[in-house]
């Protein structure tokens, strides 16, 4: 027996499961919605999909590099409760997300979510996760570095302390680095460790790469203040250029203090194993996620784009 978009339709809102999970039940009750109902109850997606409505505001951040290092994924993915956060089941989807996402470089979580594992959606498997652990799964967002014909290595941290601040970066070097790759690879992850603990959180790799509209807008804002009201145009000028200077470089990777020597910035650190190692490495990307970090504020959105379906 055949079924139509409709019957899809008809059993989505009837059970609240996902578009796929419908699809595959109608196709195993030969078209019958009553008896697809059945299935998805039996099978706990039905009651997954009402989960599925809960906000998930706890999780955890995990990372993978690829064994060539010229590759890696950050992910955050969310649950209910901290608890499940911890839970084995949870945190091996989280490596199995990963896996997809390094072998097949998916563009967005939609995309993620529609790859296979063994001949089964991730959609699914997310699905039948939140049946089995009784709790709503997100996967939030995710990030993938990649190399180009550049020489180059991809590194992580992820924070130890519940995993749930996590950092990717991406560092080019000048030369082949095939005989220092620990050396970089130990770098890397000590920039991605900095980047983690420090505050203020850098937000650009250095003043080059701020876009030029920050730029304004904080001189705008330091224009308009109170002590600057009296005072010549000029003199003001020369405060305001002062003042943004320092507001910004402490939003620059690079010259910030580095956390765990304070007495030299992370451009210092990065001269130094240059000059030891004969060539020049860079930061090429670098991202920061922590979890639930503005969730509170976008729930809504976030449900649209990165929930199951």
């Amino acid at each position: 027996m055949t079924f139509s978009a409709k019957d899809v339709a008809d059993l989505r809102l009837k059970t609240g499961a996902g578009m796929m999970e419908c699809k595959n039940a109608l196709k195993e009750s030969n078209g019958s919605i009553e008896k697809a109902s059945e299935i998805l109850r039996q099978k706990g997606l039905s009651a997954a999909a009402k989960k599925s409505e809960k906000t998930t505001l706890e999780g955890i951040v995990a990372s993978k590099i690829a064994s060539d290092k010229k590759s890696g994924a950050l992910l955050e993915l969310n649950t209910q409760t901290d608890f499940v956060a911890k839970n084995e089941q949870f945190i091996e989807l989280a490596k199995t997300m990963l896996d997809a996402i390094l072998s097949n470089k998916p563009a967005s979580v939609e995309q993620m979510l529609t790859l296979k594992v063994s001949g089964t959606l991730i959609s699914e498997i997310v699905s039948s996760k939140i049946a089995t652990i009784g709790e709503n799964i997100q996967l939030r967002r995710f990030e993938l570095f990649q190399s180009g014909n550049e020489n180059s290595i991809v590194g992580t941290y992820i924070h130890p302390v519940g995993n749930k601040i996590g950092v990717l970066i991406k560092l080019t070097t000048s030369s082949n680095i095939s005989g220092e790759i620990s050396e970089v690879e130990e770098l890397a992850k000590n920039i991605a460790m900095h980047i983690a603990a420090s505050q203020p959180q850098p937000e650009y790799i250095d003043s080059t790469t701020i876009p030029k509209n920050i730029i304004e807008n904080e001189r705008r804002i330091e224009l308009g203040k109170e002590d600057l009201a009296k005072k010549p145009k000029e003199i003001a000028e020369k405060i305001v250029q002062g003042r943004l200077e320092k507001i910004l470089s402490q939003r620059c990777l690079m010259s910030q203090p580095y956390i765990k020597d304070p007495s030299i910035t992370i451009e210092k650190l990065i001269k130094e194993k240059n000059n030891r190692l004969n060539t020049d490495i860079k930061i090429a990307q670098f991202v920061r996620y922590n979890v639930g970090e503005m969730l509170e504020k976008d729930a809504a959105k976030e449900k649209t784009t990165a929930c199951v379906e």
